[in-house]
């Protein structure tokens, strides 16, 4: 009987253990059509994202990111939490105030997930993977384009589509700077269309809303998150957990909160996986 040598054996072995993921990295890409571009020169030099994925691998789980800064200030820096990890990452930039007003961030936020849906699977990607994230304003516009229907249907994207929403401290009420734009005091709680809050429905993607300690976070934004949980679940929707990171404040929580946003992403990728049969 034949046998292959055991030293070939192990080499190859050892090879397949060790085998890297390699990654590619693509800056700026614009994530509006060029018609769009060419009538709006703030859209053309601000609404980019960067992309970073794996080149080797195949239906890999995909993070879109969109930054804080309350909707005046930020960039679309990849976090390098999220790197070397066997997923995509997605970070959007997005037009600010006082250049514009609400709506426009939010429909950023839902052209540059557009694109996404339309493009990840020519990298490798699968689009039933796609997970909306973000801190603060970012966080706020994850859950806004997830929970109101209306910007993704503009694309003919179902938001159920989404594998899982889960953001970082995001403002579950309306956004301070919406509020202020609308000449409301920025303690003046406010729930009207731009409020996650308002669009609370049970047959959203699963949720997971991570925020900072409640002693410690920015203006009540815990209470707003618990809120918006609670919500939830009298309206029967079936996954959703608030997470709140103890001694963290609003800025502090992003740290500790990557490893808990990956964390859940694989175990949702798993069970998508598992229930579409994807390999």
């Amino acid at each position: 009987m034949f046998r292959k040598p055991v030293s070939l054996i192990l080499i190859f072995v050892f090879a397949i253990s060790f085998a890297q993921t390699e990654y590619k990295t693509e800056n700026s890409i614009p994530y509006y059509p060029e018609n769009v571009r060419k009538k709006d020169s703030y859209i053309s030099s601000q609404c980019q994202l960067n992309f970073y994925y794996p080149t080797n691998v195949k239906n890999f789980p995909t993070i879109i990111w969109f930054h804080g800064g309350g909707l005046t200030s930020g960039n679309n820096e990849l976090p390098k939490e999220l790197l070397d990890e066997n997923i995509a990452v997605v970070s959007v930039e997005y037009r600010l105030a006082p250049k514009v007003k609400a709506p426009a961030y939010i429909e950023d936020a839902a052209a540059a997930t557009a694109w996404v849906f339309e493009n990840i699977e020519k990298y490798g990607g699968n689009k039933n993977l796609i997970f909306q994230s973000g801190h603060s304003a970012g966080g706020y516009l994850a859950m806004m384009i997830t929970l109101d229907k209306k910007y993704l249907q503009k694309y003919k994207i179902d938001a159920d589509q989404i594998a899982g929403l889960i953001p970082f401290s995001g403002q579950a009420i309306t956004h301070f700077q919406i509020r202020k734009e609308q000449g409301i005091p920025e303690l003046q709680p406010t729930i009207d269309q731009y409020a996650p809050l308002f669009h609370v429905r049970k047959d959203a993607p699963p949720i997971v809303l991570i925020t900072g300690d409640r002693e410690l976070e920015l203006l009540g934004r815990y209470e707003e998150n618990a809120y918006l949980a609670r919500m939830l679940k009298l309206v029967n929707h079936p996954s959703v957990k608030l997470l709140e990171e103890d001694g963290f404040d609003h800025v502090a929580m992003a740290k500790p909160g990557f490893p808990l946003l990956l964390k859940e992403v694989r175990e949702l990728a798993k069970k998508i996986k598992t229930q579409k049969n994807l390999e």
